[in-house]
This record gives C-alpha cells, structure tokens and sequence, in this order.
C-alpha cells in the first residue's frame, strides 16, 4: 500500500496576489491553515493588514507587500528580495463586462495588464527564484470558466482568461524539468459582495443559474480545498490542467 503524503503544506512559502479579499484572502487562509507561511501581496496597505490579522487569528503565519503586480520593476524587487515561494497564486484580476461595440480601449488596457500581463509578470520573478533555489513549486493561475466559453458582453474578459489559459499551458511544459508545476483553477460565478449588485438583475441571475447544473452561485469557501490539492503533493502529477469549479457550466 503505497503512502498519502497529504495535503499538508508545513515549510512551505506561499504568494497569493490580490489576497486582501474575496478569492484571494480564502485563498491565503487555506493555505496558511494548511501549514504554509503565505504573503499576500495587493495595492492596499490597510486591506492587507486586515487580512493578515485574521489569518494569524487562527493561529496561522502571515505576512504581507504593498505591491502594483502590472509594474514590472515593482514586482521584480519585491520578490527579488525575499526567499523564494514554492506556491504561488496568481489571483488578482478585473473584469469590465461590455459589449464589443462600447468596449474603451482603456479597459482593454486595464484588464490585460492585470488579469493576463501581472501573471507572466509574477510568475517570471517567482520562477528565477525558484530555479536559482533549484526548488520544485507550484502555480495556481486563477483563471474561470470563462477561459474554456464565451459569453455576451464578456469579450474582453474571455480574451483574457483564455490567455491564462495559453500561458499556463505553456509555462507547465517551461517549467516541469524544474519541478514547477502549473495549473489553472476556474471557478464559475462566486456569491460575493463585489458580485451581488449584478445579481440584483433578475435576468441576469436566471441566466447565470440556468447554465449551472446544480442550480447555485458558488461560495467562496468553495475555493479553498481546490487551491489547497494544487498547492500540495496531492497534485503532484498535476500540470498543465484546469481545474473546474463551475459547477458543470462547461460540461453542457
């Protein structure tokens, strides 16, 4: 009988970027209350402070950065400067829903540096350190459902979580002689404060709900043990997947 090594994470640094709230905090809660020592990284001091200070309340580790993830020099001295992590997850992201036809080029802008530009940005620092470490890692590129289907007025959204798509893809075939493994976790519509207002549109809930198959938004505890397994050794033939948490939005 072979042994289970588990889904403990002790020893182990983890970098969650935009892990001030929502996805991104559950995400680094997980992960701390699994045994690692994780730093959130996002632009608001107050917010990650908050953060952190709820983490360490359950007796966790945490730490955190002030940092713009789509400026590159930024991003190569905070983590240039700190030991390497061996998990990391890209989570900080926008979304601006509009038709193709009203779609500014600014929100083009603003959503590839963030959403598609900050994760090869993140990615790349966190990758040298690790190969100059020579220590095996794991990335978990929070992609969404919306990286494997299209759907109206999220064109520009789409583009670029198929991207992140792309990229992972590649990055685990780069990575993999390394130890690096890289995967993608897509959830479908998370019940959020953020994403409440959108639902308020009867509408638009129905034909959110009508698309998943066991009827509901998501949660977002929902995310954490999916993030927990790609982060641990549970995982560990695991790359170049996406893990869907869709609640069967893309098996119609």
């Amino acid at each position: 009988m072979p042994a289970f090594t588990g889904f403990r994470l002790d020893g182990k640094r983890a970098l969650v970027t935009g892990g001030g709230r929502g996805l991104g905090l559950a995400a680094a809660g997980a992960l701390a209350q699994a045994g690692a020592e994780v730093t959130l990284a996002a632009r608001s001091g107050a917010e990650l402070e908050a953060a952190c200070a709820a983490i360490r309340a359950q007796g966790a580790r945490a730490d955190f950065m002030v940092l713009d993830v789509t400026d590159p020099a930024a991003v190569k001295r905070a983590i240039s400067s700190r030991p390497p992590f061996q998990i990391l997850v890209n989570n900080a992201g926008m979304n601006r829903p509009k038709l193709l036809t009203e779609t500014p080029d600014e929100d083009i802008d603003a959503v590839f540096a963030l959403n598609v530009k900050a994760t090869f940005y993140v990615s790349r620092e966190v990758a040298r350190s690790l190969q100059a470490a020579g220590l095996p890692g794991s990335f978990i590129n929070v992609s969404s459902q919306m990286g494997h289907v299209g759907s109206p007025r999220r064109t520009l959204y789409c583009a670029s979580k198929h991207a992140v798509e792309g990229m992972s893809k590649a990055l685990a075939w780069e990575l993999g002689p390394a130890g690096i493994r890289v995967n993608t976790l897509c959830p479908t519509f998370i019940e959020t404060t953020l994403t409440a207002p959108m639902f308020e549109d009867a509408s638009f809930r129905r034909f959110v709900l009508d698309k998943i198959a066991l009827g509901r938004l998501g949660r977002i505890d929902e995310i954490m043990g999916p993030v927990v397994f790609l982060a641990s050794d549970a995982s560990s033939l695991m790359t170049g997947s996406a893990l869907m948490l869709d609640g069967g939005w893309t098996a119609a």
